[in-house]
């Protein structure tokens, strides 16, 4: 799996509870995040770079693209270059919204380029269409996720400030359409107020490729013993090691350079 920095941790904390079998590859673009305000077609590039790395270097059989906006970028167009299967967060995303609110308002927050993707609104259209979505761009959160500060007074007045729409809109349920912001749940849960449901769709993502698994050759059996993980970074490693074991827990430990040509 990987995303463009630190978010994708969500995702592999999931699956490492769920399927503790499971070998896991985690790359982390922390070379050129953050991606959310770059053009989708860079992006895109990006996501595809990454793919044929995990496939060719490590022979993955499935990639799970953990950051929302590269899987905006389009999943489909991504698959075309590679036989594995390629999860994204998009779909398991809405589909836990669908089941969380109870007046049928949402909402939805994102990078820049997610939310300007329009991936969750088509998304939301196709498998929950009579939801109301108010969808708002959070420039300037996942900056503070990659620095560690996840609940400063900085950090209070931007979601303050950022989520103001949903307020107004009274949504009663939120999805937090980046990897990253779980990790920023106390804060917009408290900005938000208790009675707005915050979804994450790690554990759904992670529901999905047990799904995928489930039943094929591809799972590996429980019986196999503990999957071994593997952390890359194509930044500093020394700070993701760090920051990204205060993340995600002690199964994060060495991790591993991947450079860019």
């Amino acid at each position: 799996m990987f995303d463009s920095g630190f978010g994708g941790l969500t995702v592999a904390r999931a699956l490492i509870d769920l399927l503790p079998a499971e070998h896991l590859v985690y790359l982390g673009d922390t070379g050129r995040y953050p991606y959310g305000p770059r053009p989708q077609a860079e992006v895109r590039g990006f996501a595809r770079q990454i793919i044929e790395y995990l496939v060719h270097h490590h022979g993955v059989k499935l990639v799970i693209v953990a950051c929302n906006t590269a899987a905006a970028t389009g999943l489909a167009e991504l698959q075309e270059d590679v036989d594995v299967p390629l999860i994204g967060v998009i779909e398991p995303g809405v589909r836990s919204l669908a089941l969380a609110t109870q007046s049928g308002r949402v909402g939805v927050i994102g990078t820049v380029g997610t939310v300007a993707s329009g991936a969750y609104q088509d998304a939301v259209a196709t498998l929950a269409g009579d939801l109301k979505l108010t969808s708002v761009a959070c420039p300037g959160l996942v900056e503070f996720v990659e620095r560690g500060e996840t609940q400063s007074d900085e950090v209070v007045r931007l979601a303050q400030q950022l989520l103001a729409p949903l307020r107004e809109a009274e949504v009663d349920a939120l999805l937090l359409g980046c990897t990253h912001y779980p990790f920023l749940a106390r804060v917009l849960s408290d900005v938000m107020g208790r009675n707005v449901v915050l979804v994450s769709s790690a554990d759904e993502t992670a529901f999905a490729v047990r799904r995928r698994l489930q039943g094929t050759a591809l799972a590996r059996p429980p019986s196999a013993g503990p999957g071994r993980h593997y952390w890359c970074s194509s930044g500093d490693v020394a700070w993701f090691q760090e920051l990204g074991r205060t993340l995600l827990g002690p199964e994060l430990d060495e991790v591993h350079p991947v450079t860019w040509d």
